[in-house]
């Protein structure tokens, strides 16, 4: 049924530079841009998601896309928003579908945190003159030492990442995003010596000799994962949630299942792919345990096993009983974590910000001494270097990052990934879209990114007084809040600005 009530969201404006060269034809896969019988330029707003590729690409810079001027009648409760939404589920009869994170006004939690910086008594450091260790170790830390009858020391070595840089890229399947941007993301994250984690699709063939530097994650649907795939990689993450979607499992709609996707995950070309919402092999911290050891048994017990959830509100008490079941890693993805298709509703209204996740989970390892038996790994809605230096002083080991990689890219949060159309070749497998992105201009496209906040990171260490990574972990002195209430600050652990 076609929805009747509907307005478009956006306005399309074309200028009389416009000179009819077609290239917004050429650059809109939505079909936006066209020509009809009598060769006229004309314009299907009610197409446009405003990826802006055609205000792009335009030579002529004529075209500018707005928001619908148009305005419903007002009503505090009832907002254009919701009312849109009752509209398009009232001719459709179906769930909603987002992409890319919640764009909901919520409070940020980092924009509220200020950073301290030393002055007199505690000089800071420069760090183009004296060395800063950004290197982070990602595992179980050894407590025990014991020596041997000639007093050398006996260090029991365990399975651990090592990070030139305190930042991961998150987990994006091969089908959620493009062959070109995981290659893309894998160069990028060969040469800044960090990890690109290849979602729950499996693992392209392609990327088995670069085992260095990968992820592999076991999901509920199990797609791609055998012996060889285990093999092919550094370390291997069980997806229990993601912050986009907390109890939901994942879903490829079938048009972004293409024979490439089909013969990495191992499933029939064309279908859905849905994992369910649990995995049927775990409802206890001891069925955790089992898959946990698992894995490690399968892997000769070289490979570190992380496991994911999404921050919900008892955070805490479940991550406690993640670091009991032998995990080496914990990864929290905080509400604003992305996703290719989640369901508007869990996406916008279920779990909790990262922030409170990680200050909650972190003091509650310390207090219980299992701290030093696991790593944290902060994802969810990291936008900047500055939120990767308040995660850490929170408590977290390092971060991951999904959304400002892709942006990095080129994407422009049209946040329509689930339609399987993207004009920059990210969130596509469309052959003709995919050939857009050059993984070569997008690794760079990355490194730059990577190498800037390092070189941010490493500014804001030294202006306060911290010269390496693991004395800025947990340290909330470095941390004072603005504009948060009495319980906010005891749940973040921080002092008022001023105290």
């Amino acid at each position: 049924m076609r929805n009747i009530y509907a307005l478009n969201e956006y306005e399309v404006l074309r200028s009389d530079r416009c000179d009819t060269c077609g290239v917004c034809v050429k650059q809109c896969g939505y079909g936006v841009h066209y020509f009809d019988e009598n060769h006229r330029l004309c314009v299907d707003e009610m197409k446009c998601v405003n990826c802006q590729r055609c205000v792009v690409f335009c030579h002529a810079h004529a075209l500018k896309i707005i928001r619908n001027r148009n305005e419903m009648h007002h009503n505090d409760y009832w907002s254009e928003r919701e009312c849109k939404e009752i509209y398009k589920q009232a001719t459709q009869s179906g769930i909603l579908l987002s992409s890319m994170g919640s764009s909901q006004k919520q409070k940020c939690y980092f924009d509220h945190l200020m950073l301290n910086a030393s002055q007199v008594t505690n000089p800071s450091i420069d760090p183009l003159r004296e060395p800063m260790e950004t290197k982070v170790f990602l595992g179980k830390k050894t407590r025990d030492v014991s020596r041997d009858e000639n007093g050398k020391l006996i260090l029991k070595d365990e399975p651990y990442l090592k990070l030139d840089v305190p930042i991961l890229f998150s987990a994006m399947s091969l089908g959620a995003i493009s062959y070109p941007a995981h290659k893309s993301i894998l160069e990028a994250a060969k040469e800044c010596n960090t990890y690109y984690n290849a979602g729950e699709g499996g693992l392209h063939p392609d990327f088995f000799k670069d085992k260095e530097h990968v992820i592999v994650q076991v999901a509920s649907g199990r797609f791609g994962i055998e012996k060889k795939v285990l093999d092919a990689c550094a370390a291997v993450e069980i997806k229990i949630g993601q912050g986009a979607k907390p109890g939901i499992g994942g879903h490829l709609p079938s048009n972004k299942n293409t024979e490439i996707v089909a013969k990495t995950r191992m499933i029939q070309q064309g279908s859905e792919a849905i994992s369910p919402a649990p995995h049927h092999d775990i409802y206890s911290i001891e069925d955790l345990h089992q898959l946990v050891m698992l894995i490690k048994e399968a892997t000769h017990y070289t490979k570190p096993v992380i496991v994911k959830v999404a921050a919900v509100h008892n955070i805490s008490a479940i991550t406690s009983g993640i670091a009991r079941s032998g995990a080496d890693i914990i990864c929290i993805d905080g509400y604003r974590g992305g996703s290719g298709a989640a369901p508007t509703r869990i996406r916008d209204h279920v779990g909790i910000p990262i922030e409170l996740a990680i200050a909650s989970v972190d003091e509650r390892l310390r207090e219980e001494g299992l701290r030093d038996q696991v790593s944290l790994i902060a994802s969810g809605g990291i936008r900047n270097s500055a939120d990767v230096v308040k995660a850490i002083a929170l408590g977290a080991d390092a971060v991951s990052i999904g959304t400002a990689a892709l942006v990095a890219l080129g994407c422009h949060l049209c946040q329509n990934c689930h339609s399987g159309i993207c004009n920059w070749g990210i969130a596509t497998q469309r052959e003709d879209l995919c050939a857009r992105l050059n993984p070569q201009i997008g690794k760079q496209a990355l490194v730059n990114l990577i190498r800037s906040w390092t070189y941010e990171i490493r500014e804001i260490m030294g202006g306060m007084g911290i010269n390496s990574i693991e004395s800025l972990k947990g340290n909330r002195l470095m941390l004072a809040a603005v504009d948060l209430n009495e319980k906010e600050c005891e749940i973040l652990k921080v002092r008022y600005a001023g105290e």
